[in-house]
């Protein structure tokens, strides 16, 4: 499924900014009307630095979310697309887990 890492898939919103054998932190930054690509996250810890409104599609479930800033979110693992259908920039840091 490394075909499927976000990096790969939106390198333009997704930078590892720290990876060691137990986790990798991604820091992940888009702008109103912005959409990735399909896909995979595994079990992570969500941190939201802004403000947003996204629509999140996982396989035929298409849910609409809305985040605040200072939030600490538990991520299952999943394949998903995101959508910003906000009118602010998502800003968000990935704690993925590796064990």
């Amino acid at each position: 499924m490394a075909d499927l890492d976000p990096t790969l898939t939106d390198p333009d919103k997704y930078k590892v900014i720290f990876e060691n054998d137990r986790v990798r932190v991604l820091d992940y930054h888009d702008t109103p009307g912005a959409k990735t690509r399909q896909h995979r996250h595994p079990n992570s810890v969500l941190l939201t630095l802004s403000d947003s409104r996204r629509r999140l599609t996982v396989g035929d479930n298409v849910r609409d979310v809305t985040d605040e800033v200072g939030k600490a979110l538990w991520l299952p693992a999943q394949v998903h697309i995101g959508e910003n259908i906000g009118t602010t920039d998502t800003h968000v840091v990935f704690v993925e887990l590796k064990d």
